[in-house]
């Protein structure tokens, strides 16, 4: 276990920073997160990568903890103002990016387009691609970065014409 905590506990105290800004927490709720692993250990399936499971617990504790602490993040109606419309931003932007991937994907091989919409609309793993096209998931993780690199390199190719 103590080979686990060493090549994972940077990974999760990261991942749990990135979501909650706050360096202390972050740090306690990673040594929450190994200790839950070592009492769950016996359900790890070996489905995902270790270091996954270990996020996933870290995410469910961080949840668990903003749920019991809510009371305690109050802020003021300015800055709750703010924060809808940094959000009403975010979604219209996330809108307007994901209607243009939609619109590029109909250049996309018909197999291409089936992963991408599949992984973005659907939101499935790959391994649940890979069971609904009948192939592999790592057929549908190399299809779907194929993808995502031809939609990128279109995207270039349209910016670099527009700035002739």
């Amino acid at each position: 276990m103590e080979e686990l905590y060493q090549q994972n506990a940077k990974l999760v105290y990261y991942f749990l920073y990135a979501k909650c800004h706050d360096a202390h927490l972050a740090e306690d709720l990673t040594q929450e997160t190994f200790l839950q692993a070592i009492k769950s250990i016996h359900r790890y399936d070996g489905s995902c990568k270790i270091s996954v499971w270990l996020c996933q617990i870290a995410k469910h504790l961080l949840y668990r903890y903003w749920e019991k602490h809510k009371r305690e993040f109050t802020m003021t109606e300015e800055e709750w103002q703010i924060v809808g419309e940094t959000q009403v931003e975010q979604q219209a932007l996330a809108h307007y990016e994901l209607t243009d991937v939609l619109s590029e994907m109909k250049h996309l091989s018909e197999q291409m387009r089936k992963v991408m919409y599949l992984r973005i609309s659907g939101e499935l793993s790959f391994r649940e691609i890979g069971e609904i096209m009948g192939r592999s998931e790592s057929w549908a993780r190399v299809n779907f970065y194929r993808a995502k690199e031809r939609l990128l390199k279109q995207r270039q190719e349209r910016r670099g014409s527009y700035e002739d």
